[in-house]
């Protein structure tokens, strides 16, 4: 469904009004996962692998469950094996029997951290003596980390039952290339015949962690008569029952699902984790459950995005026109198989306009924990290259770097390679008003450079739904079902649905629903929180006023079609011929028991038409030759939102996700020991950005509406770190004349790079 955009004078949206939560936050009234107790609540804990590819051979949990305190323990034996079954969950896919093998090891252990058991106990030491008394009897086998290394045929194998999907004819043989994906549009051949330069490069990137600062936590309560209560911190909690609905093999209807305070995502929570074995421990002993998981836990287990290995060919006239564009992407997807390599293709090129393009990717299945979604799953590390090889480009030819953007830039009409063509889209408008900024034009010094970067993300809708209450005083009470993950998505809704009504924000107060109190919701992914839980609160405000007008209508003995809604009241229709005392939402709401009952409007929609997002950014750093160290000196975003609801918000994203990019850029990585062991799984020696590592960010909001939504919503959560990699390395190379093709770019991988390209020009 979609909704059409129509322009109108605006007293709210626009405007930048303090969010709901903000006062429970700041006084640490707000309850997060960790905050719920239960009355006689338990304790669980899980025993991990110690190994990174290993055969079960055999667990005993007696001495563990003859502990006193200990109340309950769990193991593969107590959770039925899944066929082959797909569903989405957030913007990446999932295979239920993957799904039971993840949350608990079956025939085999896949990483460092992987699940083998769960107990619960009366207090956390004793459910962790618990763990210890644990045996189990592994078979140790060759374990394999890196991407390339996976696909080789020689590679030690995870999955025998594993072969390439994607390929023809279809392989006789098992392989831990998961799938491979084609995306092609044009004659490469013919592509690169009109090249009078082609360029052709490799990447390689880490994984890198979402680092939200709040744990994975729930509390799980399975009463005597099948009846589920799980409060738990995730970014889809509706999503979250069905999978776990599937995995119990229990009713949707028994499973009761509260979204507590969200202390950050970007994709990591759209996952069940401790969730089904916290039910299954609570079912168990008769008892609630609590499980919070260590930060060593977060990193081992929980899904970073993924590594990969990234490689691009693309050829241009002498006046900067691309005529070719070829990618390979080699992504790593952990233990099993659905890395963001689909998304990373759709968006490798879209930026521009091209006749001859060719994406394949590759979604390879390594000893390392299953991916998650991050934040435009994939689309960074694809970017990171191609963006490299433009800069590269325009600098042979000595183009400036945005011009050489401009001469390519996709536009309304625009066909993408991967199916659908442009609509009405601003990313040339990022790209003129990042050329006009002031911080384009700034001097720079010695060892300084300036580079350029552009992101792109095609946003989504789904199922949606939402509920609004006129209540007995006039106020309004907002449900959704959209996890407030950023903390906006609340204020954004209800300042909508403030403008639909005509009264002040401040009298919508928007609340998210357990799973109970709406209709299906998808996941908050995939920058759809403002766009698809916009349309359907706006929907749901103009069903109630159609109700209004009704009783109006009632109340004032006059046709229907006679009444309208303006300004906050209903009031006769413009050129109805009518004449009544127009009636407030307040003076309506008190005759409403005496006019036919309570009013609400309500909404459950399959949102579509989710306009696109592009951004430019601009990045400005200087390079200490001595130690390798990258300081980035200032920072500017230039981004297409189709409309800001509260820019405030809005800049918030853009910021988050440049300093979410800086940190890929420079310092995150996962690090493995020859054992395939996680040697970095903290915040010490797993390094995300502090304040010092940060410049002050420059925020320009672009509007070019999305004609898909009531209110031009595109959505603007994924564009702003698609860009920073590639725009850091591209300054980088300005200052000092080195390429950085692998991230992060530390200070030893800087310095190296330095001390090789000045061997290089001695051996010149």
């Amino acid at each position: 469904m979609t909704v059409k955009y129509q322009e109108k004078p605006l007293k709210i949206v626009g405007t930048r009004p303090l969010r709901p939560d903000g006062v429970d936050k700041v006084t640490g009234r707000a309850r997060y996962a960790a905050d719920y107790n239960l009355p006689g609540q338990l304790i669980g804990k899980v025993l991990r692998s110690p190994h990174a590819h290993a055969r079960i051979k055999s667990i005993d949990t007696s001495k563990a469950a003859a502990l006193p305190g200990v109340k309950a323990l769990v193991t593969r034996d107590d959770f039925a094996d899944m066929p082959v079954e797909y569903a989405a969950s957030g913007e990446l896919t999932i295979n239920f029997r993957d799904v039971t093998r993840n949350m608990m090891a079956r025939e085999k252990v896949f990483y460092d951290g992987h699940p083998v058991a769960a107990v619960a106990a009366t207090s956390a030491s004793i459910a962790r003596e618990a763990l210890k008394l644990i045996k189990v009897e592994y078979e140790v086998l060759p374990h394999v980390i890196d991407v390339l290394e996976a696909m080789k045929p020689d590679a030690p194998l995870l999955h025998e039952h594993q072969f390439t999907d994607g390929v023809t004819p279809k392989p006789d043989k098992p392989s831990n290339v998961a799938k491979r994906m084609v995306f092609a549009l044009g004659s490469l051949e013919e592509g690169f015949k009109q090249a009078d330069l082609v360029i052709e490069r490799e990447f390689n990137t880490k994984p890198v962690h979402q680092g939200y600062i709040e744990p994975q936590a729930c509390v799980a309560s399975y009463t005597e008569d099948g009846q589920v209560e799980l409060w738990t911190g995730t970014q889809g909690h509706f999503v979250f029952r069905a999978q776990l609905a599937k995995v119990l093999q229990m009713d949707v209807s028994k499973i009761r699902v509260t979204a507590t305070e969200l202390g950050g995502g970007f994709g990591g929570k759209n996952n069940i984790y401790n969730e089904p074995l916290a039910i299954a421990l609570s079912r168990k002993s008769h008892r609630p459950v609590k499980m919070v998981m260590t930060r060593e836990e977060v990193f081992r287990a929980t899904g970073p995005t993924s590594g990969a290995n990234v490689k691009i060919k693309m050829g241009c006239t002498r006046d900067g026109r691309i005529t070719a564009a070829d990618a390979e992407l080699n992504f790593q997807a952990g233990a099993f198989a659905g890395s963001s390599v689909g998304m990373a293709s759709m968006c490798t090129f879209t930026r521009y306009d091209l006749d001859n393009v060719r994406v394949v990717g590759n979604d390879v299945t390594v000893n390392r924990p299953k991916v998650a979604a991050y934040r435009a799953p994939g689309a960074p590390i694809a970017v990171f290259g191609v963006e490299s090889v433009i800069d590269e480009m325009a600098r042979k030819l000595g183009i400036d770097p945005i011009d050489f953007r401009l001469k390519n830039a996709a536009k309304e009409g625009t066909q993408t390679y991967y199916g659908p063509t442009l609509g009405p889209i601003g990313f040339v408008e990022t790209l003129n008003r990042a050329k006009a900024h002031p911080n384009y034009r700034l001097p720079l010094g010695p060892d300084q450079g300036r580079g350029i970067a552009t992101g792109f993300w095609f946003n989504i809708g789904k199922e949606t739904s939402s509920t609004v209450h006129v209540n007995e005083d006039g106020t309004v009470t907002l449900i959704i079902g959209i996890v407030d993950v950023a903390g906006g998505t609340r204020a954004t809704m209800a300042m909508m649905v403030a403008e639909e009504f005509g009264i002040d924000y401040d009298k919508v107060r928007p609340v998210v629903g357990d799973t109970s109190a709406l209709g299906f919701n998808f996941i908050t992914a995939g920058s759809r929180g403002t766009f698809a839980g916009g349309m359907a609160a706006v929907l749901a405000a103009r069903d109630a006023m159609e109700k209004l007008c009704r009783r109006v209508a009632r109340i004032r003995d006059v046709p229907p079609e006679a009444v309208a809604w303006k300004d906050g009241r209903a009031q006769p229709a413009e050129g109805s011929g009518t004449q009544f005392k127009p009636m407030s939402l307040e003076e309506i709401a008190r005759e409403a028991g005496r006019t036919g009952g309570t009013i609400s409007g309500h909404s459950e929609i399959n949102a579509e038409g989710a306009g696109p997002g592009f951004g430019t950014h601009i990045a400005d750093v200087e390079v200490d030759r001595e130690t390798g160290s990258i300081k980035i000196l200032r920072y500017t975003i230039v981004q297409d939102v189709g409309k800001a609801i509260h820019p405030a918000y809005v800049e918030g994203q853009f910021e988050g996700g440049a300093v979410q990019g800086i940190g890929w850029a420079l310092n995150e990585e996962y690090v493995y020991g020859a054992d395939g062991v996680l040697q970095n799984p903290g915040f010490l020696d797993y390094r995300v950005p502090v304040a010092s590592d940060v410049p002050f960010i420059d925020s320009v909001i672009v509007e070019v509406p999305n004609p898909n939504h009531p209110y031009g919503v595109r959505g603007c959560g994924e564009v702003p770190i698609i860009a920073p990699m590639a725009a850091i390395s591209n300054a980088v190379e300005n200052a000092i004349g080195v390429r950085l093709r692998e991230q992060p770019m530390s200070p030893p991988r800087v310095l190296k790079a330095i001390e090789a390209a000045a061997l290089a020009t001695t051996q010149d």
